[in-house]
């Protein structure tokens, strides 16, 4: 039983550290990919990123990105 309650705790410790860390927006969708094999990454997660940007997918490696601009309605 106590093995079971550790491991809930742990596995909620790891789900609350990939929590977003205050922004509300989403990576935006890549449809272009990379032709390199293992393309270089500037960040893994967005706690490696300047305030107000996010670490996403681009179209080759991961990179710190701002919020991409709102389209008008």
């Amino acid at each position: 039983m106590k093995l079971v309650a550790t491991l809930l705790l742990v596995g909620m410790l790891i789900l609350w550290t990939e929590l977003p860390t205050g922004s509300a927006w989403s990576c935006p969708h890549v449809r272009i990919i990379c032709a390199m094999l293992n393309p270089p990454n500037q960040c893994y997660t967005d706690r490696q990123c300047p305030r107000y940007k996010k670490c996403c997918p681009t179209f080759c490696g991961r990179k710190c990105i701002s919020r991409p601009p709102s389209l008008p309605v």
